[in-house]
């Protein structure tokens, strides 16, 4: 189960997440970050996040490329998502090397 408490601060907004962050609960913080569009500036806390899954920790790292800022994310969190960014690179260089070479 997923809390949301959003925080609102002018041009900012803030989400602070408690508790597990899995596939389910993904659409209800999509939609809501969703919602919050015209702002310049959106902040998801991570700090009382106790578990995530593959598909939460792609959407954080598609969060933040997105310039959405995580903060207090827990080391193993910040950790999978630069392990799955690293991943992704490197499968990509691969792809590319392979597209690359005549037959």
């Amino acid at each position: 189960m997923l809390r949301i408490e959003r925080t609102n601060s002018g041009t900012s907004v803030s989400f602070r997440l408690s508790g597990r962050l899995e596939k389910v609960e993904l659409a209800e913080l999509e939609a809501q970050i969703q919602s919050e569009s015209k702002k310049d500036h959106i902040v998801l806390d991570l700090q009382d996040v106790t578990l995530v899954d593959l598909n939460a920790v792609n959407s954080l790292d598609r969060f933040e490329m997105d310039r959405i800022e995580l903060i207090n994310a827990p080391a193993y969190i910040r950790t999978w998502i630069e392990s799955e960014r690293e991943r992704f690179r490197a499968e990509t260089e691969e792809l590319n090397r392979g597209n690359g070479k005549r037959k």
